[in-house]
C-alpha cells in the first residue's frame, strides 16, 4: 500500500510538472508586445518579441508604412493599400483622416472642416452623445471610435502575422494636443478591438524617447535641450526636450528626458497642402474643358479622389524637382488631364501655410520659458518637413546653421513607443530610461462654500484650486482635502487657464468643463463618528501614464486618541506586534516614514516646477492641506480601491506634521520603545496613540465634456467588430479554398501532358482524370460563386484522392536516384570499415567478434534487400504501384548507420592496451615514423584514428551520403 501511495504521488507530481510546463509554453507564446504609431495618413506598427528586438512590421504588401484607410461595403472590408486603391472606385465607402472627429461633438469646427474637405461622406448625428457617425448605407453606420477600432484590430493582425504569435498588449501614440475626451475615445476604440493598451504615449514623447535610446552614451549630467519639429499630414507639433542623467534610488545614474515645452497647430500639415494643390488642378482641368458645357469636376467624387492622389504624388516630386507634369488618364468622362506644375506655383498656393510654420516654435519656447540660444539642435520629424519651403522658413525662424535630419522621420515614434511597451511589459527587461511627460492643458478643482461675514451675514464664496498645472510632469497622483464640509456637497473638475490657445483653437477644443462630482454620505460619516476629530474629505486624483484624469476615490477621514494599557499587554503580544511591524503588517511610525520617503522626495523635486495661479496659494492653505503629489508609476486606474496603498501613503504624508506635533514628547514614551522602563513605572504610564478611521464616500460623476459610451454600448460595438472580423475571415477562407481548387485543376491538367506523368499512367487513367477535372472546372464556373467553403474543400479532396496514385508514382521515381546512390555509398563505406576493423591484430582489437558479425549481417541483409527489390521492381509495369519505396530505403540506411555509429563511438573512447616490457631489452624504434605507419599496423596502437582510409574518421561522411539527419 505504501509503495502504491508513493507511485500515485509520483504520478501526480509528474502531472503537475507537465501542467506547469504547458502553462510556461503557453505564456511564451504571449510574450510579444506591439506599438501603433497612428498618423493622420498612415500608421507604423512595431513589435518586440524574444529574439526580435524592436522591429517594424511589414504589411501584406511588404511595406513598412500602412495607410490609415478603411473601405466598408455591405459584404466586405478593405484595409491599408487595398482600401486606398478603392478610394478611386468607391470614395463614399472609403474613410480617411477620421481621427480628427474623435472626441468631437457635432457643432465642433473640425466636423464642419471635415465635411468641407470630404463632401462625399455623409455624417449622421448621434443625439445621445451629440457626436457624428459615418452613414455608408442605412445598414452600415459606424462611429469614429468604431472605425478606429477596426484599424487597431487590423494593425494587431499585421503584428501577429509578423510575430507568428498572438498579441494583446500595445502602446498607441496620440498627438500631444489631444484633450481628455479625445484620449478617452482612443481608449474606447482599443477596447472595441480587444487590445490591452499599456499606455497612450504622445507621439512627440515617443520620438524623443527613440532619439534618446539610440544615443544613450551621449547623455550625461549636463542638460541638453533638443527641439523636435514634427510636421505630419494632419498637424504640426514642436517639442523642446531636455536630456540628462539623474540619480535614482533603484538603478543609480540613469538617462532621463523631460518635456519642457510644446507648441502645436492642429491643421497645419501635408494634407492641407495637397488639398490646395488639388483645388488648383481641378481649376486647370475645368479651364481646359471650358466652353464644352461640361460639369464641374469638383462635383464628381471619383474625379476629386483621383486629383487628390495625383496632388500627393506631385507634391512629393516637387520636393526634389523645380517642376513636374501632373497627368491622369480618364479623369472624368473619359477625358485625360495633363498640366505642368512648378514649385513656385505650389509655394504660392501654400504661402499662408508657410507663414504659420514658426508658430509652434514660438509656443514651445514660451511654454518652456526658454529662448533659442538655449536650444542645441532642431531635428525634423514627419513627412511634410521634406517640403523645401518648410525647411527654409523653419531654418530662418530658429536661426541655426542647419536643421538636424539624423533621425528616421517616419519610424521614430513607432520605435520609441515599442521600447516603452517592452519597458511596461513584465516579459522583457530593458535598460531604464526615465520619461517625464508634461501636462498641456492645466486642470483645476472648483467648489463653493459658505463663509461668515460681519454682522452674522453668510455668503457664498467660489474657490479654485489648481490640481495639475500647465507643463507639470505626469504621471502623478494628488489629493485635495476639503476641511469645512460636514454634509454632502458637489465640486467641479474643469480645465484651467487656456489663454495660450487662440480663439479658433478654443472652439475646436470643445467644452472646458470636465466633470461634476456629487458626494453622498459625508453627513452620515460625521454622524457615525461623532466623537472623532475630522481630518477632512480627501479626494484622490490620478493622472495616469496615458494622460487620462480619473478620480480614484473620496474618503472621509477621522482621528481620535486612544489610551493603551501597557500592563495588560503580555510579552507574547509585544513580540507578535514587533514581528508584524517587521513584515509590514504594523502601522508604526517607522513603517510610515519608509512608506512616504519616496513621495516626500518626489514632492520636493516637483515643487519648484509648480505653476499654480497667482493668489491661490494662500487661499489653498486656508481651505485645507495642499495637494500631495506621488509621481510613482501607478497601475491603470480602476474605480474605488485599486490604489488604496498609495492613497494611504499620501494621506499619512499629509498629516505627517500634525502627527509629529501631537506625539507625546516625554522621555518615558521614547524609552518605552527602546529602553526598559524603571520598575513600577510601567503601570503608572498609559501612553495614548492616534486611531485613524476612514469612511469611503459615495461618488456620482457627471461627465460634461463628452459622455463616454456605456458598458452595454461598448459591448455592442465590440461584438459588431467581432462579427465583421469573423465574416472577413470566413470570406478569406472561402476565397483561399476556391483559389486552391482552381489552381489544382489547372496544374493537374497541364501535368497530364508532361512526359514523366505519361510514363507512369495509361491512356484510360489520364482520360478519367481529365474528365473529372473538366467537370470540376465547369462546376466551379457555373456554381462556384454560390458554393460554401466546405463544398469547395470537399471537391478539392475528391480530386486529390483521384490523382494520388499518379502523383505518388511520379514522386517516387524522382527520389530513387538520390536515395539509391546514398544507399550504395553507405554500403561501400560500411564494408570498407568492416574490412579495416578485421585487419586489426588481436592484441590491439577493440571490437568483439559479435559486434563485427552483427555489422556484417546487416550489410549483407541490406545488399540482399536492395538487389531483390530492384529485381522485383524491374518486373512491374511503370503504371503500377512501385515496391521500391523511398521510405524503405531510408529505413535500411538508418539501421545500417546505427550499427556503424555504435562501433565508431566505441573506437572513439577506447584506450590502447599496454604492452608488457622486457627488462633486458631496450625498446626498438618503430620501422616507420608515427605519421607513416602502415595501415592498421600493430606498431601503431592509434592507427584506427590516424589512418586516412578510415571512412568515419571525421564523423562527417554521413552528411554527404545520407539524405536524412544523423541519429
Amino acid at each position: 500500500m505504501a509503495a502504491m501511495g508513493r507511485t500515485q504521488r509520483r504520478r501526480a507530481g509528474w502531472a503537475l510538472m507537465a501542467l506547469l510546463l504547458a502553462d510556461l509554453l503557453a505564456l511564451s507564446d504571449m510574450l510579444a508586445v506591439m506599438s501603433v504609431d497612428l498618423g493622420s495618413e498612415s500608421m507604423k506598427v512595431a513589435i518586440v518579441k524574444p529574439g526580435v528586438p524592436m522591429e517594424i512590421v511589414l504589411n501584406k504588401e511588404s511595406r513598412r508604412k500602412t495607410p490609415v484607410t478603411v473601405t466598408l461595403k455591405e459584404n466586405e472590408r478593405f484595409f491599408g493599400d487595398s482600401a486606398a486603391s478603392m478610394a478611386i472606385k468607391n470614395p463614399k465607402a472609403t474613410l480617411r483622416y477620421f481621427q480628427q472627429l474623435l472626441g468631437k461633438q457635432e457643432d465642433n469646427p473640425h466636423v464642419a472642416l471635415y465635411r468641407e474637405r470630404f463632401p462625399e461622406h455623409e455624417l449622421g448625428f448621434d443625439p445621445q452623445r451629440q457626436t457624428v457617425r459615418f452613414q455608408i448605407s442605412p445598414q452600415l453606420q459606424f462611429s469614429p471610435e468604431e472605425v478606429l477600432g477596426m484599424v487597431l484590430n487590423y494593425s494587431r493582425s499585421l503584428a501577429e502575422d509578423f510575430a507568428e504569435q498572438p498579441i494583446k498588449d500595445a502602446v498607441v501614440t496620440v498627438p500631444a494636443f489631444f484633450n481628455q475626451a479625445e484620449r478617452r475615445a482612443v481608449l474606447q476604440a482599443a477596447r472595441m478591438a480587444g487590445l490591452k493598451v499599456l499606455q497612450l504615449i504622445n507621439d512627440n514623447t515617443a520620438t524623443a524617447l527613440s532619439y534618446g535610446v539610440f544615443r544613450r552614451k551621449d547623455i550625461n549630467t549636463t542638460a541638453q535641450n533638443i527641439m523636435f519639429y514634427d510636421m505630419g499630414s494632419g498637424s504640426t507639433v514642436c517639442t523642446i526636450v531636455t536630456y540628462q542623467t539623474v540619480k535614482t534610488k533603484e538603478a543609480g545614474m540613469q538617462p532621463q528626458l523631460q518635456i519642457q515645452g510644446v507648441g502645436f497647430d492642429r491643421t497645419l500639415g501635408g494634407l492641407e497642402m495637397e488639398l490646395r494643390l488639388r483645388e488648383h488642378l481641378a481649376g486647370l482641368f475645368n479651364e481646359q474643358r471650358k466652353g464644352q458645357s461640361a460639369k464641374d469636376v469638383r462635383e464628381n467624387p471619383r474625379a476629386m479622389a483621383k486629383l487628390l492622389r495625383e496632388a500627393n504624388r506631385v507634391k512629393t516630386v516637387l520636393s526634389a524637382n523645380a517642376d513636374h507634369m501632373a497627368q491622369i488618364e480618364g479623369l472624368m468622362d473619359d477625358v485625360d488631364f495633363k498640366a505642368k506644375v512648378t514649385r513656385a506655383e505650389f509655394e504660392e498656393l501654400c504661402a499662408d501655410l508657410f507663414e504659420r510654420v514658426p508658430g509652434p516654435v514660438q509656443q514651445a519656447l514660451q511654454s518652456a520659458k526658454m529662448n533659442l540660444d538655449e536650444i542645441e539642435q532642431v531635428i525634423l520629424v514627419g513627412g511634410a518637413t521634406r517640403v523645401p519651403k518648410v525647411q527654409e522658413v523653419l531654418l530662418k525662424a530658429v536661426g541655426k546653421e542647419e536643421l538636424g535630419k539624423n533621425i528616421n522621420a517616419d519610424e521614430a515614434a513607432a520605435m520609441g513607443a515599442v521600447y516603452q511597451a517592452a519597458a511596461l511589459s513584465k516579459a522583457f527587461k530593458v535598460k531604464p530610461f526615465i520619461v517625464r511627460d508634461a501636462v498641456i492643458y492645466p486642470v483645476l478643482v472648483e467648489f463653493t462654500r459658505e463663509v461668515d461675514e460681519e454682522a452674522g451675514v453668510r455668503s457664498l464664496k467660489h474657490n479654485k484650486r489648481v490640481l495639475f498645472s500647465r507643463m507639470g510632469p505626469y504621471p502623478q497622483r494628488k489629493v485635495i482635502t476639503f476641511n469645512r464640509y460636514s454634509h454632502d456637497f458637489n465640486f467641479h473638475i474643469n480645465y484651467g487657464d487656456l489663454g495660450f490657445l487662440g480663439p479658433e483653437d478654443l472652439r475646436v477644443f470643445g467644452s472646458q468643463n470636465l466633470t461634476t462630482v456629487k458626494l453622498k454620505g459625508v453627513g452620515e460619516s460625521f454622524r457615525k463618528y461623532p466623537n472623532h476629530e475630522s481630518k477632512g474629505i480627501k479626494a484622490h486624483f490620478n493622472l495616469d501614464e496615458s494622460g487620462v484624469l480619473s478620480l480614484d476615490r473620496v474618503e472621509s477621514v477621522f482621528e481620535t486618541l486612544v489610551e493603551d494599557s501597557p500592563e495588560e499587554e503580555s510579552t507574547l503580544t509585544k513580540l507578535g506586534n514587533t514581528i508584524s511591524s517587521l513584515f509590514g503588517g504594523g502601522t508604526t511610525a517607522d513603517s510610515k516614514e519608509n512608506g512616504t520617503s519616496t513621495v516626500q522626495e518626489e514632492e520636493e523635486s516637483l515643487a519648484e516646477g509648480s505653476k499654480d495661479e497667482p493668489g491661490e496659494q494662500a487661499e489653498h492653505r486656508e481651505e485645507g492641506e495642499p495637494p500631495v503629489e506621488d509621481t510613482s508609476l501607478p497601475p491603470p486606474p480602476e474605480p474605488k480601491g485599486s490604489v488604496a496603498s498609495e492613497g494611504e501613503k499620501a494621506t499619512d504624508k499629509e498629516n505627517g506634521d500634525k502627527s509629529e506635533a501631537q506625539k507625546p514628547s516625554d522621555k518615558g514614551e521614547a524609552r518605552s520603545e527602546g529602553v526598559p522602563p524603571a520598575p513600577g513605572e510601567e503601570k503608572k504610564q498609559k501612553p495614548s496613540r492616534k486611531q485613524r478611521m476612514v469612511e469611503e464616500v459615495g461618488v456620482e460623476l457627471v461627465v460634461l465634456d463628452l459622455p463616454d459610451l456605456s458598458e452595454d454600448e461598448l459591448a455592442r460595438s465590440a461584438q459588431k467588430l467581432q462579427d465583421l472580423t469573423a465574416r472577413d475571415l470566413e470570406k478569406q477562407e472561402r476565397e483561399q479554398a476556391a483559389n486552391s481548387l482552381e489552381a489544382f485543376i489547372f496544374e493537374t491538367q497541364d501535368k497530364l501532358y508532361q512526359s514523366e506523368y505519361q510514363e507512369v499512367s495509361t491512356e484510360q487513367q489520364r482520360e478519367e482524370i481529365s474528365g473529372r477535372l473538366s467537370a470540376a472546372s465547369t462546376w466551379l464556373e457555373d456554381e462556384g460563386f454560390g458554393a460554401t467553403t466546405v463544398m469547395l474543400k470537399e471537391k478539392l479532396a475528391e480530386l486529390r484522392k483521384l490523382c494520388h496514385g499518379l502523383f505518388f508514382r511520379v514522386e517516387e521515381r524522382k527520389k530513387w536516384p538520390e536515395r539509391l546512390s546514398a544507399l550504395d555509398n553507405l554500403l561501400n563505406h560500411s564494408s570498407m570499415f568492416l574490412k579495416g576493423a578485421r585487419l586489426i591484430p588481436e592484441m590491439d582489437q577493440i571490437f568483439t567478434e559479435v559486434e563485427m558479425t552483427t555489422l556484417e549481417r546487416v550489410i549483407n541483409e541490406t545488399w540482399a534487400w536492395k538487389n531483390a527489390t530492384l529485381a522485383e521492381q524491374a518486373k512491374l509495369p511503370t503504371t503500377e504501384k512501385p515496391v521500391l519505396l523511398s521510405k524503405d530505403i531510408e529505413a535500411k540506411m538508418m539501421a545500417l548507420d546505427r550499427e556503424v555509429q555504435y562501433l565508431l563511438n566505441k573506437a572513439k573512447f577506447a584506450k590502447p592496451r599496454p604492452k608488457p616490457k622486457d627488462k633486458n631489452e631496450t625498446r626498438a624504434e618503430p620501422p616507420y615514423p608515427l605519421t607513416m605507419c602502415p595501415p592498421f599496423s600493430s606498431a601503431c596502437p592509434d592507427s584506427l584514428s590516424l589512418n586516412p582510409l578510415t571512412p568515419w574518421a571525421d564523423q562527417s561522411v554521413l552528411s554527404t551520403v545520407s539524405p536524412y539527419p544523423k541519429t
